[in-house]
């Protein structure tokens, strides 16, 4: 079935016509914006602080094409977002969804059984309103609706715009392509049920356990996709094997389900990853010569127009996977903090929609390569 006709099945009721921003709580903005931009080459964009009468929390903006991302610390013991950090470590608590009626989309939402987080609120300032919304889903995790077409301001109101002396060349990076989120032990179809039945999503791929494992672990994970194919978000839970799976490291290390990882499409894999790689981004181990071997096999139909060279490819660890639509190329980073939770995906896609079904078993090879460094496999 093509995925046009599987994305008309889904109930586009709100709809959503974007990912607005997504909001990390970390224990240091200030520092976390250094590394974001130094790293990953996002630009400083937009502040929130004590300057702009915060007194509660702080917040850095950071963009870069069409992606923002929100660096938020407390700076007060007493503050919730501590409490979320003192549990989880560095991670995401926000996935903002760019929406026409932000009200419309918390009735509709709540009214099909979501736990609301956030009540419709208007937030005005000179340039504007800015009506926002929010209801929980997996864990701690939240989507925040975002209706900002009577708004001209820099980010939000409460923000002033962020000018800095230390600025970065980008690393062309452009667009989120989907967020995985990890879901605790037979909660997978839970979730599933939830993104189809309160935010009218449909599932257009899935993959057991017999499709993603190696000799030691195993997981299985759903794809979710709203009408227009725009917000995508695959759904991963453990599976029984031999050791402790990805999925179970990152539930134990951050104590409960949330958003495992954020792919971020390029139009030049090879460039940004150069880039990321000279900056200090560090990947995981590339696959054994064997899986570049196998590339031209694996392509078939689309192995003449795979124009990147498979040696620059393998020299920078990058995966190669195709669908019936095209091919695809995707790397993952190691995580990007101490504890084992959250890391980036870069994926360049030419043509194809899947998410790499054929790299899955040299993926997690490498994923295990990290834990048994770590100690927990």
């Amino acid at each position: 079935m093509k995925l046009e006709k599987i994305f008309k099945e889904a109930k586009d009721f709100l709809p959503l016509l974007g990912t607005d921003y997504v909001e990390f709580y970390v224990g240091n903005a200030k520092q976390a914006a250094h590394f974001y931009k130094s790293a990953f080459g996002f630009q400083s964009y937009a502040y929130k602080g004590l300057e702009t009468n915060s007194t509660d929390c702080v917040s850095y903006v950071l963009v870069q094409d069409k992606i923002k991302i929100v660096l938020t610390s407390p700076l007060s013991s007493s503050s919730s977002i501590n409490d979320h950090i003192v549990k989880h470590g560095d991670g995401i608590k926000i996935i903002a969804l760019w929406v026409e009626d932000a009200e419309k989309s918390w009735k509709e939402t709540t009214s099909r059984g979501a736990k609301s987080y956030m009540q419709p609120t208007l937030e005005k300032d000179e340039h504007g309103e800015v009506v926002r919304s929010g209801i929980y889903t997996y864990g701690e995790t939240v989507h925040i609706f975002v209706e900002r077409k009577n708004y001209k301001g820099v980010f939000l109101p409460g923000f002033q715009k962020w000018s800095s002396s230390y600025e970065t060349e980008p690393t062309g990076l452009k667009y989120i392509d989907h967020m995985v989120g990890n879901v605790g032990w037979n909660e997978m179809n839970k979730w599933v049920k939830f993104y189809e039945d309160v935010m009218g999503f449909v599932n257009f791929l899935s993959f057991d356990d017999k499709q993603i494992n190696t000799e030691y672990s195993a997981l299985m994970s759903k794809v979710m996709s709203n009408g227009n194919g725009r917000i995508k978000f695959p759904i991963n839970e453990p599976a029984e094997g031999k050791k402790k799976s990805q999925i179970e490291e990152y539930l134990d290390f951050y104590e409960g389900p949330g958003v495992q990882h954020i792919a971020v499409a390029t139009d030049d894999i090879i460039s940004t990853v150069t880039k990321l790689r000279s900056r200090g981004i560090e990947f995981l181990s590339t696959p054994p010569d064997e899986y570049y071997k196998a590339v031209p096999f694996r392509l078939e139909e689309h192995n003449h127009e795979l124009k990147e060279d498979i040696e620059t490819l393998k020299g920078l660890g990058i995966l190669i996977d195709a669908d019936e639509e095209g091919y695809l190329l995707q790397i993952f980073t190691k995580p990007l903090q101490d504890r084992p939770t959250l890391f980036f995906e870069i994926i360049q896609r030419v043509g194809a929609r899947g998410f790499g079904a054929g790299n899955f078993k040299a993926l997690f090879e490498s994923i295990e390569r990290e834990q048994a460094k770590r100690g927990t496999l």
